[in-house]
């Protein structure tokens, strides 16, 4: 069974927090319906929704991260978004033969993780995510 997931990761604002929990209840309580506090790897805290089987995970950059505050590339909060393949390799070189711009490589971020980035409609980032199997989230 393959699941989809949808990464929204909260970039730093002058009048935002960082607390995903914070926007994580907001979307539990008024949106959607369950939602669970989670850790993640890097220590960075995260909220979990599951909307019908889609799983929407909520971030905080990792504090180490140097991200713009005010980012060259136009969007309007919402930093990039993903989606968890089988085949990292395989699903970029399908977009690249379909016209997409690659805009990172493939390469693996920690053991067992690996991502790449295409460029999308009016510039947005998609993420994509493989896993090999350990550490998955759980609804």
């Amino acid at each position: 069974e393959h699941r989809t997931g949808l990464y929204l990761y909260l970039r730093p604002h002058p009048r935002a927090n960082q607390r995903p929990g914070r926007h994580g209840r907001l979307f539990r309580d008024h949106v959607w319906g369950d939602g669970l506090n989670r850790i993640q790897s890097d220590g960075v805290p995260r909220v979990d929704l599951d909307v019908n089987g889609l799983a929407i995970f909520i971030a905080s950059v990792a504090p180490e991260e140097h991200i713009d505050s005010n980012p060259s590339d136009p969007h309007l909060g919402l930093d990039h978004f993903g989606f968890r393949v089988d085949d990292i390799d395989g699903a970029v070189e399908d977009l690249r033969g379909k016209g997409a711009e690659i805009y990172v490589e493939p390469r693996t971020i920690r053991p067992g993780v690996r991502i790449a980035f295409v460029r999308g409609p009016d510039d947005v980032r998609i993420e994509l995510l493989q896993r090999d199997g350990s550490g998955l989230i759980e609804p």
